[in-house]
């Protein structure tokens, strides 16, 4: 009897009670802890197949990015695929692909090594805000948020949102109920010291961990009656396994983060659910653990507390909590209006945006653009987004001057050593003032001391807002030494100076390439520096009509995975210029480059002609070292002509992280055949040979770094450590 009335009693009152449980709003709380929180796209695809409704979400730095996106529309399905797609190398750096800057900037790339760059304001050192200007990351949220850009209010989102970030200046807690969505996501992960603060009126604005980790109090001020709290806090290490810069990194944050988690997590009461996915030892930068972190919020759900669930699911019809509302979103772009703080034109901005009045936006166009507008090194940040003026959409494009600076101070180091007592080594400086006049003229100077000397000093002048057309003085002093082979024995060394200026014209193709046209005059000397002592020292005079044509679409210059490379110089050495005698000299160079998984080949070709007995040691190639005739020691070929086709295989060993500190680790081989000689009576010729290496190589803060070992068909052997580039 007493079973009976039991079953009754809950036939009668669980509709009643899920009727109430169903009038109930649930606000949902996502904690900050890097790639840890995408454990919250596991918790919502739980959400979403239990049908639990969901009123509002209130989010802290990787909370606000997945919860603003869910409460923009997408589902949890789409941010799975999102966050299992997205190039997070990339979009956790401030570099554009290489692909999309500027030609101009891919040349600083091969002049040195050294890839941070110190920046100057007016003769003074200025210091970034942050290790990051978060360039990328805020593309991305543009891209991905496209649609919100009319909703001010977010309230007015298809789940009303709340973005958690911390006043630097108070260390009070700013909560984002309004604005630019993809700015207020932003200010909330801007992490101290990894990325830079973010300046809204007059606050500045950092990572939301620092105030309310886990804003529960938040998400009740929205009007909820209970809430489900997602808390992915990373667990505290001991001081035996804190063995690296990203272990204290994460320790930090933790340790900063903990007092303020626990105050917000002791106001939970018994209708709220706490969720805390067993992530294990994962840390905020392991994004290559994408999916172990989905699974584990996905598992967190399902071990959660029954009693609670079942009061949390809705009787409705399943459909998630969105309702398909996330429109796609393309307008047709009315206008573009640029805002810009830089120091070149507005018009300079406006030319680099391809986007067609009258025609709808063009997202993928449109990043690419915001690409090469930053890789310009006039802005530490360009965004962008769609304004509704009066029905008519205007594409905003905001650019902001650098505040540490537009002059640029590179320095280089280049070293080969043989282990056989034979050393070649370089260290160089470039210095670069950017924005010289609106049009973006700059100066560039380069000084070099070693085994090749060299000061050379650019002016480079556009002659139009677009940058295509320039024009380019230059003066250019250089010396080196020059190894003379007579039957194929060395029997001179001579030091070359040369010393001279000339003009430039040119065009940019796109940002994959130029064409120029020169005139130089040049005064040299060769002198004998070791060998002969009846070997003749000389001077000479050269006038050059010049010819250049260079292409360049690798992904990245040192350790290359797609793209390709090219170069041919034709000149002429004129008398009516000045020369003492005329001859012509022409060389092309052209490398493919090739990647299945780990695995990269480059193949290239090689050829080099001089059609005149001018002296070898007033105009030869230089050839030797890895990759150009291995065995030889460092440009310890010297001929006038030379033939080489090479295939250059490496396979990266390790994975690489997602931060900008990253030492990917290559092992590696060559194969080059050809041949190098000269066409006068001494006949130096190395006829064809083969020629290999194998290698392990580096990719280091100061450039590619190489251990290796060649050999050639002349019975050359040499052991090599390269600090610079090589191929």
């Amino acid at each position: 009897m007493f079973k009976r009335l039991v079953f009754v009693l809950l036939v009668v009152l669980t509709p009643l009670l899920q009727a109430q449980a169903d009038q109930l709003r649930t606000g949902l709380v996502l904690s900050g802890g890097g790639a840890r929180g995408l454990a919250h796209i596991g918790v919502l695809k739980q959400i979403e197949e239990l049908n639990i409704p969901i009123h509002a979400i209130a989010g802290t730095s990787m909370g606000a990015v997945i919860g603003g996106l869910y409460a923009a529309g997408y589902s949890a399905d789409e941010l799975q695929a999102i966050a299992l797609e997205l190039d997070w190398v990339n979009t956790l750096s401030d570099n554009p692909m290489r692909e999309d800057i500027p030609y101009r900037r891919k040349q600083d790339d091969r002049d040195f090594l050294v890839k941070q760059r110190l920046t100057f304001d007016r003769g003074r050192l200025g210091l970034p805000l942050g290790l990051l200007q978060g360039q990328n990351l805020t593309l991305a949220l543009e891209t991905l948020l496209v649609h919100t850009n009319d909703v001010e209010n977010f309230d007015r989102l298809p789940i009303p949102f709340r973005a958690v970030a911390t006043d630097i200046a108070t260390g009070e807690a700013v909560v984002f109920d309004q604005g630019h969505l993809p700015q207020a996501i932003r200010a909330s992960i801007a992490l101290p010291g990894f990325f830079s603060p973010v300046k809204i009126g007059d606050r500045l604005l950092v990572d939301g961990v620092l105030s309310k980790n886990v804003p529960v109090d938040v998400a009740r001020s929205m009007g909820v009656d209970r809430v489900i709290v997602v808390d992915i806090g990373t667990p505290l290490k001991s001081a035996s396994d804190l063995n690296s810069i990203l272990d204290i990194m994460d320790q930090t944050t933790t340790l900063l983060t903990r007092a303020n988690t626990e105050k917000q997590l002791a106001t939970l009461g018994p209708n709220d659910l706490l969720l805390q996915p067993a992530l294990g030892d994962m840390g905020f930068s392991s994004f290559s653990e994408i999916a172990e972190a989905i699974a584990a919020g996905e598992q967190s759900l399902r071990d959660s507390n029954g009693q609670t669930l079942l009061a949390l699911r809705s009787q409705a019809e399943p459909g998630g909590n969105l309702a398909s509302t996330r429109p796609v979103r393309t307008p047709v772009i009315d206008e573009i209006r640029i805002i810009n703080s830089g120091k070149v034109s507005d018009q300079v901005v406006r030319n680099l945006l391809r986007q067609e009045i009258g025609e709808p936006l063009n997202i993928e166009r449109l990043e690419k653009d915001m690409g090469t507008i930053y890789g310009t090194d006039y802005f530490s940040r360009v965004n962008y987004e769609i304004v509704n003026e009066d029905e008519r959409n205007v594409l905003l494009v905001r650019t902001s001057g650098r505040e540490t600076g537009t002059d640029y101070l590179r320095l280089g180091l280049n070293l080969v050593d043989d282990f056989r007592g034979g050393s070649y080594f370089n260290i160089g400086a470039s210095y670069r003032v950017n924005g010289v006049n609106p049009l973006g003229a700059e100066w560039l100077t380069r000084l070099q001391i070693g085994q090749h000397q060299l000061v050379y000093s650019e002016f480079y002048q556009p002659l139009d807002f677009g940058s295509r057309y320039f024009v380019a003085p230059f003066i250019d002093v250089e010396s080196q030494n020059v190894e003379v082979i007579i039957d194929n024995d060395p029997v001179v060394d001579y030091r070359q100076l040369r010393y001279g200026g000339g003009i430039n014209l040119g065009r940019q193709i796109a940002n994959n390439g130029e064409v120029r046209f020169g005139l130089s005059r040049y005064w040299g000397e060769s002198k004998v520096r070791v060998g002969d002592p009846d070997s003749p020292s000389f001077s000479f005079e050269e006038a050059f009509y010049t010819l250049q044509l260079e292409r360049d679409t690798l992904d990245n210059v040192n350790f290359p995975r797609a793209g390709d490379e090219g170069k041919l110089v034709w000149r002429l050495s004129e008398p009516d210029l000045g020369a003492n005698e005329r001859y012509r000299q022409a060389e092309f160079k052209y490398n493919r480059v090739f990647s299945l998984g780990a695995n990269t080949w480059q193949l290239g070709a090689f050829l080099g002609r001089t059609d005149s007995k001018v002296d070898v040691a007033q105009s030869s190639f230089l050839l030797g070292g890895i990759g150009r005739f291995s065995g030889f020691r460092q440009n310890g070929l010297a001929g006038q002509n030379y033939n080489m086709g090479r295939v250059i295989y490496y396979r990266q060993l390790n994975p690489g992280n997602f931060l900008p500190v990253s030492l990917p680790l290559y092992l590696g081989g060559s194969f080059e055949y050809g041949r190098v000689y000269n066409k006068d009576d001494d006949g130096f010729d190395t006829g064809y040979m083969g020629a290999g290496s194998l290698m392990v190589g580096m990719d280091t803060l100061l450039g590619p770094l190489f251990l290796g070992f060649g050999a050639n068909q002349e019975g050359e052997r040499a052991l090599y450590m390269n600090l610079g580039q090589t191929f």
